[in-house]
């Protein structure tokens, strides 16, 4: 096995760094290996081996606080009325937009 000497250096927001590290711990990979299979990856594939594009989904980052209240308010009221979706129907929407 080769030895790795090389250092990869990235400024990163503290806050995105502590989260995306504390998801990792949760599923045991070191940030080290992440790097390691993302450029091995970029070599494999000749390129970055996920999408880059800008989402047309309004996500919680584009929401203000406002926004984001809001849609958890008429969600949870969906819920209350029973208007919502079971588990099973809405892993299988999920499923057919994969």
């Amino acid at each position: 096995m080769a030895t790795k000497s090389a250092n990869v250096t990235a400024r990163v927001q503290p806050e995105i760094k502590r989260q995306a590290e504390a998801i990792l711990d949760r599923i045991g990979l070191p940030v080290s290996v992440l790097i390691d299979t993302l450029y091995r990856q970029i070599i494999m594939t000749g390129g970055v081996p996920y999408s880059l594009t800008v989402p047309n989904l309004l996500t919680r980052d584009r929401m203000t606080d406002e926004q984001f209240h809001i849609m958890m308010e008429n969600g949870y009221q969906q819920a209350k009325s029973g208007d919502g979706l079971s588990v099973d129907e809405a892993f299988s929407k999920i499923r057919e937009g994969i």
